[in-house]
């Protein structure tokens, strides 16, 4: 029994001391493959470390050929560079010597000139001066009816083009514009149904006529018209007012002082509304905005003002609609012109208040309302005292004429129709050379009949736009006037 405790004891032993030696072993064998390894790999690494110094030196061997290529190719250019740089100093210098001899030259030349011209001037006896007058002279004479022929045609070209450009525009807008042709007077008198009413109005004593005149600010005349009671102002819509309060008092059959200044307030009130919605329906229809209140107020004033029997609100809103069409045509800004167009004559409504004439007060107004600069300008250029240096301000101008002057718009009287053509024919005839004149076509043009002695064809042309210029700075007219001047010369005799 002991002995078989003692051998699985002396077994047991056995297969430990075995399990160490082994393992002991298994560790001293992996240690030397290891080592092996660790060897292996400092080999490699030295391999790889000697092929990089080889590769670096020879990338740097090939960088300092290049860099020597480089240095030589530098040298060469800069060899070349101070070659280049001696021959242009030497080409210069040799422009110098040559520009020097030119001068010299020159100079020379010039004397030579002048010994020969004071020589000529000894032959001829002439001088230089009186020379070139000559020449001109002779030159004019063999030239001059060329330049006639050549002024004509290019006269008749440029108007031919202008014509026919400027008629299909005119004509486009106005077959586009359909307005009344009658024109439009203010009522300043009104028609008293009976003698008993115009008693009343007059009152005792004439207290009522007083009282309202005091009201008003208006004269009213009773007398002086059977049947009718006349109004008398210069401001339109104080007469309007007075128109008014009398058709009220009138209708309504109470009529004394107490009454009357009820009624011309009530009346101011009422004609205040209507100025104000006139100036804004005009606006309206336009079709225009940001027009300020005061000149809205103003445009809506001269619904009671007329210029020749003319409505000028109504002419106003024609031409606005008439320049918008032409603006759209020629690529003008629409909305400048139709504004402009429908401000220009704002200065009538003002005109019995303010000195001066209604173009330039309007545009003083314009711009102390805040309307811009473009707009005032055209306002102030529709007539020809200033000049106008935008399209926008020559539509206005153009606009203006074409409503005034087409048929109907205006009622002229027969004296001033007389003392206007009479004007015409004394502005001719106050130049020189001038045989005869004539205003024909009802003030559109004037005939101009000249003395061939005095008047050549060259003047001719220029005595018709001295005629026109003076025209334009001395008259007032719509349209345009055509000057004629007509220069004849006949040779008769007589065979025996």
């Amino acid at each position: 029994m002991i002995e078989g405790i003692i051998a699985v004891i002396i077994g047991a032993f056995a297969g430990v001391s075995g399990t160490f030696v082994y393992e002991k072993r298994r560790q001293n064998s992996g240690k030397i493959k290891s080592e092996k390894e660790l060897a292996a790999a400092k080999t490699k690494a030295t391999d790889i470390i000697l092929k990089a110094k080889d590769e670096v030196i020879k990338l740097e061997n090939e960088r300092r050929h290049e860099w020597k290529k480089t240095d030589d190719r530098l040298a060469e250019r800069e060899t070349t560079l101070d070659r280049k740089i001696d021959e242009l100093d030497k080409r210069s210098e040799k422009l110098r010597a040559e520009e020097r001899n030119v001068e010299d030259l020159k100079d020379e030349i010039r004397e030579i000139r002048v010994k020969q011209q004071e020589k000529l001037e000894k032959v001829a006896k002439l001088t230089k001066s009186d020379a070139a007058e000559k020449l001109m002279q002779m030159t004019e004479r063999d030239i001059k009816q060329d330049m006639v022929g050549l002024i004509n045609k290019l006269q008749n070209d440029a108007k031919e083009d202008a014509e026919e450009i400027a008629q299909t525009i005119l004509v486009t807008a106005m077959e586009r514009m359909s307005s009344e042709v009658t024109a439009e007077r203010t009522v300043t008198a009104i028609k008293l149904p009976d003698d008993e009413m115009k008693g009343r109005i007059i009152g005792k004593e004439g207290r009522n006529i007083q009282s309202l005149q005091r009201a008003t600010g208006v004269d009213i005349l009773v007398d002086d018209t059977p049947g009718m009671i006349v109004l008398s102002s210069f401001d339109p819509v104080r007469r309007q007012v007075a128109r008014m309060s009398l058709e009220m008092l009138m209708k309504d059959g109470r009529i004394h002082p107490g009454r009357i200044e009820e009624v011309v307030a009530k009346a101011e009130q009422e004609i205040n509304k209507e100025i104000n919605r006139a100036g804004e329906d005009a606006a309206r229809e336009v079709g225009v905005v940001g027009i300020p209140k005061e000149m809205l107020r103003l445009l809506g004033e001269l619904k009671f003002r007329t210029s020749y029997g003319q409505n000028v609100l109504m002419h106003s809103v024609e031409m606005a609609h008439m320049a918008g069409l032409i603006a759209e045509e020629i690529g003008a800004d629409v909305r400048v012109t139709k504004i402009a167009t429908l401000l220009h004559d704002t200065g009538k409504a003002v005109t019995h208040k303010m000195e001066g004439k209604h173009h330039h007060i309007a545009a003083e107004l314009a711009r102390k309302y805040g309307v811009s600069e473009d707009i005032a300008h055209a306002i102030e250029a529709h007539h020809d005292d200033v000049e106008a240096t935008t399209p926008e301000a020559l539509i206005v101008r153009v606009c203006d004429g074409l409503s005034t002057a087409r048929p109907g718009a205006r009622n002229i009287s027969a004296e001033n129709f007389v003392e206007r053509m009479r004007d015409l024919e004394n502005i001719a005839l106050g130049f020189k050379g001038i045989d005869k004149a004539y205003a024909i076509s009802a003030g559109r043009e004037v005939r101009v009949i000249v003395s061939p002695k005095d008047i050549d064809d060259l003047s001719a042309i220029k005595l018709a736009r001295d005629i026109a210029v003076k025209i334009e700075s001395t008259m007032q007219y719509p349209g345009t006037i055509k000057v004629n001047v007509i220069r004849e010369t006949r040779a008769v005799e007589f065979a025996k």
